[in-house]
């Protein structure tokens, strides 16, 4: 059963990615056919899209009483996304190159954003450590939730105050091209939620056959398929000389995981972790933040030396939170 729920889980992802691509390209014809500039397609349409997959597997884990595989996905995505994804779209372009001035002020806020869900969890093990509200577990509530979505809506709104400092798309789409892929959309769209569907299924068995827990199912495994999309159009974005997208879909879809996706989730079913694990790999999220940043500040630019560092640093999370789970045990 291990090799058929793992053919059947992995089947699922390539679905789940390939239809995300589908949308994906559907929501760029759209944005030029509806002239809207660089700025608001890589951050604001592309990192939202980019980033359905994981609202998709939250959703439907929560749907399913699992929210924990949520969990572990937004982090395991946001920490491929902060090394693995932007260390190889380094490789690729040699530099990306980065318009600080616009930029700086979001890669603040994603790190404030970033820390927000630690916070949230933080309050709740000390209330329930100390005892003072006993029928309280550490995780994230609905009132948390809505926290989040609250932050993500002033994210939302802060962007759209900056928009016009960036320049417009050149790309053109007919009326004729923009109905069809209105429907590559909606069929994309409906491809995506029963291929979500079936991912949180088949990684719940796995986890099972397995014996590991639903948090690090989605922080090694399932965050590896719904990453994808990032890896796919940052490195289309930084080949076609787009560099801001790229970088504005990274900063976007980063808090758009920790805000959209675990908001939703924590709203549809309130999020119990394990502490230990949950708090090391945010750590450890909020380190590659903050690395990442610091990359960016220095020389308004991430060279390929920089980008190899960041390859490096998702090995590094790999060991660090295997020996954890094994000494854990």
């Amino acid at each position: 059963m291990l090799f058929i729920n793992l053919a059947l889980f992995i089947l699922s992802c390539i679905v789940l990615v390939q239809s995300n691509n589908y949308l994906v390209k559907s929501l760029a014809k759209i944005s030029y056919f509806l002239k809207l500039n660089e700025f608001t397609i890589g951050f604001i349409i592309m990192s939202v899209a980019t980033s359905l997959p994981e609202l998709f597997v939250g959703i439907m884990s929560a749907i399913d009483g699992v929210p924990a595989f949520s969990v572990g996905n937004v982090i395991g995505s946001n920490i491929l996304d902060l090394t693995l994804v932007i260390g190889i779209a380094a490789l690729l372009a040699k530099n990306i190159n980065i318009e600080s001035k616009i930029i700086r002020k979001d890669m603040i806020y994603m790190l404030a954003i970033t820390i927000l869900p630690v916070i949230l969890l933080v309050d709740h093990h000390l209330w329930w450590k100390f005892g003072l509200f006993p029928n309280m577990t550490p995780g994230l509530s609905r009132i948390d939730g809505f926290i989040l979505l609250c932050a993500f809506a002033y994210y939302i709104y802060n962007l759209v105050q900056q928009e016009t400092r960036f320049s417009r798309i050149v790309d053109k789409t007919s009326r004729k091209e923009a109905i069809k892929f209105m429907l590559l959309f909606l069929i994309s769209i409906t491809l995506l939620l029963i291929s979500a569907h079936f991912v949180v299924d088949y990684a719940e068995l796995l986890s099972i056959d397995l014996a590991i827990s639903p948090l690090l199912m989605g922080l090694f495994i399932i965050s590896l398929g719904t990453s994808l999309p990032e890896l796919i159009f940052e490195s289309k974005a930084v080949l076609s000389q787009h560099q801001s997208m790229a970088i504005g879909d990274l900063v976007g879809s980063v808090i758009t995981n920790s805000a959209l996706v675990l908001g939703v989730t924590a709203v549809i079913s309130p999020i119990a972790v394990n502490t230990v694990i949950y708090l090391t790999s945010t750590l450890f999220m909020l380190f590659a933040a903050f690395i990442f940043f610091t990359f960016s500040e220095s020389g308004d630019r991430i060279t390929w030396t920089e980008g190899m560092s960041l390859l490096f640093l998702y090995v590094l999370f790999i060991i660090i939170e295997t020996y954890i789970k094994t000494t854990s045990i």
